[in-house]
């Protein structure tokens, strides 16, 4: 199937969509706004300049474009300092560091939003027996779900209560879940009613999917660090690998501890001819973003159009760039997907099938035709093989390409 093959009633099914959401639209260009004069106050107060571009190798001591854009980031989210590497092979790998960085043996993890995101559990030990998890390490866990989907504040404050809590992990988006995402100020509340209970507890929040999409993040209210992948929202579909940290000076000197090793921390890594794509994909990054907010938008529209269920709604607030859809089927499930995979600029004559990934308790299936392998910036849809087969759309780095690729999938289900 190619995008010559969309029928004239998809065509009308998508008019009628982007007239009714097309007022929405101008919230999110003014956020991006926003978000844009961010970024660029930081690239001018940290003098960018072309020679940031230049790439080191070896060791790479003195690196200064690594050095500045680490600046960058941490004027950005406002924070002490920030860790920007491509060293992270994927967000995992960042937010395992962070969470090091705040643990030792005998300490209590609390993950105050339920169940952390499928690949996360085996670094934290909740499930496999990972050889390095924390759990490994002597690091105990411990749980607090939401409450009508929302955090419950008061079961947050009893459990952090506990003298061996030492760090709190909040998840932003709602990964393989049917939760909502989280605002900045409603991460700023937790962290208020933690600091409450105990001051010296530490929050770290798990930012995938979540950067841009408002005017703050979250360490703007009160988290002690975040952590994300470059091939999500701040790499603007532009990175080619890579994860940040950002938060206290303190704890994100010892995440790069746990990157490399102990006593070299972030003075090494080389960055081979890099800094350009991370610094460029940073700058369009607000922009990019919006165009993926406003794909997730059309997506929820139209397949509303068809019988769907959809979360977020069109017209709920958006905290992260997912669209969660209820497709009720396996083949459902395949047909979305398979249609997502057509609309790609990449791979799009590839058909998706549902496979055992690493880090996943059951079969996914997973479209994306990206430019950057995994990227969720551009237009994917995944989910787990099973009942009642929610598919998560995401990304869509120019909102056209992003809405051909949902007028696709919406064209594979009619059939």
């Amino acid at each position: 199937m190619k995008i010559t093959d969309i029928k004239p009633q998809v065509f009308t099914l998508a008019r009628e969509a982007e007239n009714e959401i097309k007022p929405l639209f101008e919230n999110i260009d003014r956020i991006a706004e926003f978000n844009t004069m961010k970024v660029m106050q930081a690239f001018q107060d940290n003098k960018v300049s072309e020679a940031c571009f230049a790439g080191t190798s070896g060791y790479g001591y003195d690196d200064l474009g690594r050095e500045t854009l680490d600046k960058v980031y941490a004027q950005v989210f406002c924070t002490e300092k920030a860790l920007v590497r491509i060293g992270f092979v994927n967000g995992t790998h960042a937010l395992s560091c962070a969470l090091f960085s705040m643990l030792k043996p005998g300490d209590t993890l609390l993950s105050v939003t339920g169940l952390p995101y499928d690949t996360l559990r085996n670094a934290i030990g909740i499930e496999g027996d990972c050889h390095g998890s924390l759990k490994f390490y002597g690091i105990n866990y411990a749980q607090v779900d939401l409450k009508n989907g929302n955090p419950d504040i008061d079961a947050i404050k009893s459990a952090c209560a506990d003298s061996t809590v030492a760090a709190v992990l909040i998840q932003r988006s709602r990964g393989y879940g049917e939760r909502r995402a989280l605002s900045a100020e409603e991460i700023g509340e937790i962290c208020t009613a933690v600091k409450q209970v105990n001051p010296s507890v530490n929050v770290m929040v798990d930012n995938c999917y979540g950067e841009f999409t408002g005017e703050h993040e979250p360490t703007e209210y009160g988290a002690d660090l975040i952590a994300g992948s470059l091939i999500k929202n701040p790499g603007g579909g532009i990175a080619p690998t890579g994860g940040y940290i950002a938060g206290r000076a303190e704890l994100v000197d010892k995440a790069a501890m746990r990157l490399t090793t102990p006593g070299i921390g972030g003075e090494c890594g080389s960055t081979l001819g890099n800094n350009r794509l991370l610094f460029q994909g940073l700058f369009v990054a607000p922009h990019v973003v919006a165009q993926a907010v406003k794909t997730a938008v059309f997506c929820s529209a139209m397949m509303n159009k068809i019988g769907f269920i959809t979360s977020p709604s069109v017209t709920e607030q958006r905290n992260d760039i997912i669209q969660m859809i209820t497709l009720n089927t396996a083949d459902n499930m395949k047909k979305f997907c398979k249609g997502i995979q057509a609309g790609a600029p990449v791979d799009s004559y590839v058909t998706p099938e549902p496979w055992q990934m690493p880090g996943y308790n059951c079969p996914v299936i997973m479209a994306a035709g990206a430019f950057v392998q995994g990227s969720s910036i551009e237009l994917s849809a995944d989910g787990p093989m099973k009942e009642p087969y929610i598919a998560y759309m995401q990304g869509g780095i120019t909102y056209e390409s992003g809405k051909l690729g949902i007028m696709m999938a919406v064209n594979e289900m009619l059939d």
